[in-house]
């Protein structure tokens, strides 16, 4: 049998998980989930785990060298690495608004990194 546990992220309840399954190639069965939320996000967990990415890149600006950023949703974590090479190479120009794309559908996977905050040259 194989197991797994995980502490649920979704909500501040914090449940704690149990994934098990018979065979390398049956379904998982989750429990532990006080909510439909933790047993998707132990799934999620198990076949696709993403997370959200936040970071800075360099500007223009002297008063501004670095602009906060994050993705607009989790980020499969196979595509981590190079999002944050990419965008630690990057210098914007400013005025840059909060809300605003900075790349669209990295990886081909439909998140986007948008700047956080607003910043004027």
């Amino acid at each position: 049998m194989l197991k797994k546990q995980f502490l649920c992220i979704c909500c501040p309840t914090g449940c704690r998980l149990t994934a098990e399954r018979e065979k390398e190639n049956a379904s998982w069965k989750i429990s532990g989930n006080r909510c439909p939320r933790g047993a998707a996000y132990a799934q999620e967990e198990l076949t696709d785990p993403r997370r959200m990415v936040t970071a800075t890149v360099a500007s223009d600006s002297p008063s501004m060298p670095r602009i906060p950023v994050r993705t607009s949703r989790g980020l499969p974590r196979r595509h981590i690495d190079a999002l944050l090479n990419r965008l630690y190479r990057l210098q914007v120009k400013m005025p840059v608004h909060c809300g605003e794309i900075l790349l669209e559908n990295v990886e081909n996977t439909g998140v986007d990194v948008i700047f956080t905050s607003d910043c004027e040259k």
